[in-house]
């Protein structure tokens, strides 16, 4: 941790900022001040209007009443580009690139002192070499539509440290990264630091919090409850569990541990399955009643292999038997009429309408159920089917006719479950369910998940999240590089061997490590 001073001025200060939409009161009377050199954590349940906050800090939203402060003089930020022309830069939960323009034009769009003609020779290198602090290996003429998440977020760090900025905000960054990057990218947030950039760092990873931290401010509701140094490290434990009681108002587990209940019949049986240069030897069975965690580091292409048992990627190798029938899975439509379910793990390119409102969202895969005889949709049969997931999934919404893009991070998610969830299916397919969720709703989805294996479904969860994968799963099957590495019984998937595993590396019969394939970096 930095030395801090609490006599130093900050950089920018927030003084009793409020601010409403409609009916619902996002932020009252909130301070907070950030300190040049301090990594100061902002953390709180979804809807407790952390966003909000720092969309006011770039000049997206207006406060209703309240002063920031640059370097102690009252400012109004009208716009991102009047904040960025103050220093100040955001990385938000969302990646936001330009997908038809390249990586190196990405990074670099905010810069308006370009000249007349673009120097492209030194575009590309200059875009090679922040991305090189990162430790990211990426072709900067490649187009940004065809980055993986994780590369998106990388573009968007890149994009932030090219600003040169004095204040920076980082709205859960580390939640696409593979912990080898999340390593690089707290070593990046120590340099800046050093250089005295006041960071503001939104997360739910607690220990990540922890880490990275030195001052850590809790909003719940819209206000401030506690805002404090980070402890002593034999106090963390204790200053952690206080955190959360704060956030939520209650006492609540990070991680909800799956119930055991009796496995059913064989549901689904995948053998060899494959696609072309991107996945091969993939070989499981799944039952009802059993979730089947899916674990490996980014590159490992878990998500590719949910993608071809939904049919949106077909696999063109290997036989799937579906309830004992041989079935290709050539299309969407087709697996869900076999009783498959996918949940993306991009939310907003992919698993909602952002315009339309969460009842819509929700009935939106079957729709047909909704439909009268002269092809209209029945509207109360469909806010009684969207009320009844709003109470179910605790959706926090004043109503069901809200556009699902003024949701929060975490609501948004819910509703994209229930969405999937109406479709009744046999088999769930989970990409990352619990991806930029705080700590409560995380517990209530895990709660969830084990209710619907109780009630006979058969559930493959994909999860970068180690800790969820081994509470939650009743087998771990780890890839790696487009192979299955082995999977694990409850008992047999320990930390220690899954992550060996995903890393091409075993356990010997003595406790040493060995190399069963040779280690090579990820590229993205």
């Amino acid at each position: 941790m930095s030395e801090l001073s609490t006599t130093s001025r900050p950089i920018l200060e927030m003084r009793h900022i409020s601010k409403r939409f409609d009916a619902t009161q996002a932020l009252d009377d909130v301070s907070l001040a950030l300190y040049p050199g301090e990594v100061h954590a902002l953390i709180g349940e979804n809807g407790a209007g952390k966003s909000t906050l720092i969309k006011i800090m770039t000049g997206v939203h207006q406060p209703d009443s309240g002063v920031i402060l640059l370097d102690g003089a009252p400012v109004r930020i009208h716009n991102s580009q009047e904040a960025q022309m103050l220093g100040i830069a955001a990385i938000y939960q969302e990646p936001m690139v330009f997908p038809d323009l390249n990586v190196a034009e990405n990074i670099f769009i905010s810069h308006r002192n370009r000249g007349a003609f673009v120097n492209w020779g030194r575009l590309h290198r200059d875009a090679e070499a922040i991305l090189a602090q990162l430790d990211v290996r990426l072709d900067v003429r490649m187009p940004a539509r065809g980055l993986t998440l994780a590369a998106q977020q990388a573009v968007e760090i890149a994009r932030a440290i090219s600003l040169n900025v004095r204040v920076l905000i980082m709205d859960e960054p580390t939640a696409s990264l593979s912990a080898h990057e999340v390593n690089q990218l707290f070593r990046i947030i120590e340099s800046l630091r050093s250089k005295g950039v006041a960071i503001l760092f939104i997360g739910h990873r607690m220990e990540e919090v922890f880490r990275v931290a030195d001052r850590i401010t809790v909003l719940r509701d819209g206000r401030v409850i506690s805002s404090r140094l980070r402890a002593a490290p034999e106090e963390l434990d204790a200053q952690r569990e206080l955190m959360i009681r704060e956030m939520v108002g209650r006492e609540v587990s990070e991680f909800f541990a799956k119930s055991a209940v009796p496995r059913g019949k064989l549901l689904m049986s995948v053998r060899n399955l494959g696609k072309e240069g991107v996945f091969s030897g993939v070989t499981f069975d799944i039952y009802e009643g059993e979730v089947l965690g899916f674990a490996g580091l980014i590159g490992a292409r878990r998500t590719d292999v949910g993608l071809a048992l939904f049919g949106i990627e077909p696999a063109d190798q290997g036989e799937i038997l579906f309830e004992g029938r041989p079935v290709q899975i050539k299309s969407p439509d087709h697996a869900l009429k076999l009783g498959i379910a996918y949940v993306t793990e991009d939310r907003r390119g992919l698993g909602l309408t952002l315009p339309m409102s969460i009842a819509s969202n929700i009935t939106l895969p079957s729709l047909r159920r909704y439909l009268s005889a002269l092809g209209l949709v029945r509207r109360k049969e469909e806010q009684r089917t969207a009320e009844s997931y709003r109470e179910r999934l605790m959706i926090r919404t004043p109503s069901v006719n809200l556009e699902v893009a003024k949701l929060s991070g975490g609501n948004q998610q819910k509703v994209m479950l229930s969405k999937w969830l109406n479709t009744q299916p046999r088999l769930l397919i989970l990409d990352e369910p619990t991806r930029g969720i705080d700590v409560r709703a995380k517990a209530e989805v895990h709660h969830i998940i084990s209710d619907l294996a109780a009630q006979g479904l058969g559930i493959i969860l994909i999860s970068s999240d180690l800790p969820e994968v081994l509470a939650m799963s009743d087998r771990v099957l780890v890839m790696r590089e487009g192979r299955q590495m082995g999977v694990f019984s409850r008992d047999e998937a320990t930390q220690e061997r899954v992550i060996m595993a995903a890393m091409g590396q075993e356990l010997s019969s003595n406790g040493q490590v060995q190399s069963s394939l040779t280690t090579q970096a990820v590229e993205l």
